[in-house]
């Protein structure tokens, strides 16, 4: 196994960084007349700057994912530890990071953005990791290798073994973006932390937790790690009243528990309805998500026929190895019942 010290891949310039000190990092006990943050002193429960490193949110994660507060780091979704992940450890112009399309898109947006070169090496055909290809891409300047599991959008897990064998081959970073975990029956990588420096782990309170709308992304990874990331976030970067609804939800896990079984369940009702329709769904993907790859026919036109009845599906037709693939959502039990009748309706009237 390569040794890895995160000291060896932070960007040079940062090693001494100094982070802004806001109101809140002055001062964080019991006062009772607060006169050092420009606030303004009227108004309602909002007028008050936001813990910046909420920290009452992070006792919440801390509970329902057994893992120590200095191992976590909250971002405005994941898409924001996905960018600072680039600007702490990726030297614009030089380095590089290796992606596995098909997957998740913003890895390769943000390296753009970052301007970091990125290295394709393709899913084989069971849309799994190629290891040895993988290994042979990486130089001295590979920082990062992002890996999605389960996958967007293919909806599988990724094979455990061969993540284990990048980690401890890999003197980089490896990222697994687990956005769909909580669908999957396949463990979390998030216990295998204590035991690589050089894992992290992205989570959400998107999917399973129902709070799109919030941006609350979770981050894990070795202290070492998530000390740089809240040295070079913004100061304020989840809102109060984010941070307040997130601890809400995390309060009631049953709830969340008893959505996914239902999803899940009707993911299999779904999976079993498209396999009937032989005309429209050639093959339905095995799925530990909340959402099913569908090779089609014709996927521009099933998506076309489908908008028309105002059903909104994903054309991934673009993706490596997903020509003619639509990604359905699962929905509730009557959208699903739904889309189901609507595919029947086209079976009927496809012309050949």
């Amino acid at each position: 196994m390569k040794t890895f010290k995160v000291s060896s891949i932070i960007r040079s310039h940062l090693k001494g960084i100094t982070p802004y000190s806001s109101a809140r990092d002055d001062f964080n006990g019991i006062g009772q007349i607060f006169l050092d943050a420009n606030e303004n002193p009227f108004g309602n429960e909002y007028n008050r700057y936001p813990d910046p490193h909420q920290i009452e949110l992070k006792k919440a994660v801390e509970r329902i994912k057994h893992i120590a507060i200095e191992n976590i780091f909250i971002g405005n979704g994941s898409d924001e530890p996905i960018d600072l992940l680039y600007r702490a450890f990726c030297e614009p112009g030089i380095d590089n990071v290796i992606t596995l399309p098909p997957t998740y898109g913003m890895y390769k947006v943000s390296a753009n953005i970052n301007n970091v070169s990125v290295k394709e090496i393709l899913l084989n055909k069971n849309f799994d990791v190629d290891v040895e290809g993988i290994l042979a891409a990486v130089n001295s300047n590979t920082k990062i290798i992002w890996l999605c599991s389960p996958n967007n959008p293919t909806g599988n897990s990724l094979n455990a073994d061969a993540i284990k064998k990048l980690i401890e081959n890999f003197s980089g970073l490896v990222v697994v973006d687990e956005a769909y975990i909580d669908f999957s029956e396949q463990p979390s990588f998030v216990s295998w932390i204590q035991n690589f420096s050089n894992l992290i782990v992205l989570q959400t309170l998107s999917k399973a937790w129902a709070l799109a709308s919030l941006r609350v992304g979770l981050c894990f990874g070795h202290s070492d790690v998530i000390r740089i990331l809240n040295t070079i976030k913004p100061p304020y970067n989840i809102s109060g009243l984010n941070q307040e609804r997130a601890k809400l939800s995390l309060s009631n896990p049953s709830n969340m528990k008893q959505q996914v079984d239902v999803i899940k369940q009707q993911r299999q009702w779904l999976m079993m309805e498209l396999n009937k329709l032989m005309k429209v769904a050639s093959e339905v993907y095995p799925s530990d998500s909340n959402f099913l790859l569908v090779k089609v026919d014709n996927a521009n036109a099933l998506y076309k026929f489908l908008t028309e009845r105002r059903i909104i599906v994903r054309n991934r037709s673009k993706e490596p190895n997903c020509e003619n693939c639509l990604r359905i959502t699962i929905g509730s039990e009557v959208e699903n019942q739904l889309l189901v009748k609507a595919l029947k309706e086209y079976e009927t009237n496809i012309i050949y």
